[in-house]
C-alpha cells in the first residue's frame, strides 16, 4: 500500500504579495517625504556679508512703522518715495531691514514694489 503525501511544499514563490508591499511602501514614502510646511524656521540670521553698495535702506519696525533711510513714511507712499530716491541709478538696490516680529506680508509688500520697478533687493539679517 502506497500512501501519497498530501502536504507537499511547492518550490515556487509568489512575488505578488511582495510587490504589493513594495508598492504600498513607495506610496507611503512619496506622500510623507514632501512636507515643507512642517519646518520651524528662526529668521533672520545668516552668515556672510554683502558686497553690494547700499543705495536706499527700507526699515520696518515691530509696530509696523516704515522708514526709508531715516525718514518715516506711510505704507501708501513707499513706492513713490523709492522711485524718487532711486531715479537715475544704474543698479538701484534696496536694503530691506525687518525686525523679527514683523509679519512676512509687510516685507513681501516691499519686495513686490522692488520687483515691479526692477530694483535689486537685499534682505538684511544679523550675523550669527
Amino acid at each position: 500500500m502506497r500512501l501519497k503525501g498530501r502536504n507537499k511544499v511547492s518550490p515556487e514563490f509568489s512575488m505578488s504579495s511582495m510587490t504589493d508591499i513594495v508598492f504600498l511602501l513607495l506610496v507611503f514614502f512619496m506622500l510623507t517625504s514632501n512636507s515643507p510646511n512642517a519646518l520651524d524656521l528662526l529668521l533672520p540670521k545668516a552668515k556672510g556679508k554683502s558686497t553690494n553698495t547700499q543705495n536706499v535702506a527700507v526699515s520696518i519696525k515691530k509696530n509696523l512703522e516704515i522708514y526709508i533711510d531715516a525718514d518715516r513714511v506711510r505704507a501708501s507712499q513707499v513706492e513713490s518715495k523709492l522711485q524718487a530716491k532711486l531715479k537715475g541709478q544704474t543698479e538701484p538696490t534696496i536694503i530691506l531691514r525687518a525686525e523679527e516680529g514683523v509679519p512676512i506680508e509687510k516685507a513681501v509688500n516691499i519686495m513686490d514694489i522692488a520687483n515691479r520697478n526692477k530694483y535689486k533687493i537685499i534682505l538684511a539679517v544679523r550675523p550669527q
